[in-house]
C-alpha cells in the first residue's frame, strides 16, 4: 500500500515536524494536559482521514492549527468543564521553543487573547496570516494583540514589558 503524501512529506514527517505546534495550540486552548492530549490525537487523525491537499509546509501548519483550534473549542462544547489554572500551575509544561517562558503567562490570559498572542509570539505569525487562520479581519487581530499586551504586561508585573 503507497504512503500519504502531504506537499511531499509523509504523514510521519508531518506529526514529527508540526508535533510542538499543535500541542502548544492544544495546551493553550484547554489549559489541561489530558484534554489536549484528546484533541492533539484527534487533529492527526482528521489531517490522516481527510488526506486535504497542501500546497506547502505553511499551508500544512496553518490547517494543523485551524484544526486544532476547532477541535478544542469542539471539546470545550461538548464537556463543559474547565478545569482551573490553579490545579495545574504544578504540572511540568515541556516545551523544546523559546517561547516556553511566556506560556505561563498566555495560559493566565483569557481564551479570547490567547490564540492570537500565542500564533503571533510563539508561532511567529504575522497579523494577515493570523487573520487567515481565525476568520477573523485584520484589525479584530490588531485589537486583540493590543489588548492581549496590556493584559500580558500586568501578567509580567511591568510597565515596561
Amino acid at each position: 500500500m503507497a504512503e500519504k503524501l502531504f506537499a511531499g512529506l509523509t504523514y510521519e514527517q508531518i506529526v514529527r515536524k508540526f508535533s510542538d505546534t499543535v500541542t502548544g495550540v492544544c495546551i493553550m486552548r484547554l489549559q489541561n494536559f489530558a484534554d489536549a492530549e484528546d484533541c492533539y490525537q484527534n487533529v492527526f487523525l482528521k489531517l490522516y482521514y481527510k488526506s486535504p491537499e497542501f500546497e506547502n509546509d505553511e499551508h500544512i501548519k496553518a490547517w494543523l492549527i485551524k484544526v486544532a483550534i476547532n477541535e478544542c473549542t469542539s471539546y470545550l462544547r461538548k464537556n463543559r468543564r474547565h478545569i482551573p489554572l490553579d490545579s495545574i500551575e504544578n504540572e511540568a509544561f515541556v516545551n523544546n521553543s523559546d517561547s516556553s517562558d511566556i506560556s505561563w503567562a498566555l495560559m493566565k490570559t483569557p481564551s479570547k487573547y490567547r490564540d492570537v498572542l500565542y500564533l503571533h509570539y510563539c508561532e511567529q505569525y504575522k497579523v494577515r496570516e493570523i487573520a487567515k487562520i481565525l476568520d477573523v479581519k485584520e484589525n479584530t487581530v490588531k485589537s486583540l494583540l493590543k489588548r492581549g499586551r496590556e493584559i500580558l504586561k500586568s501578567v509580567y508585573g511591568g510597565d515596561n514589558a
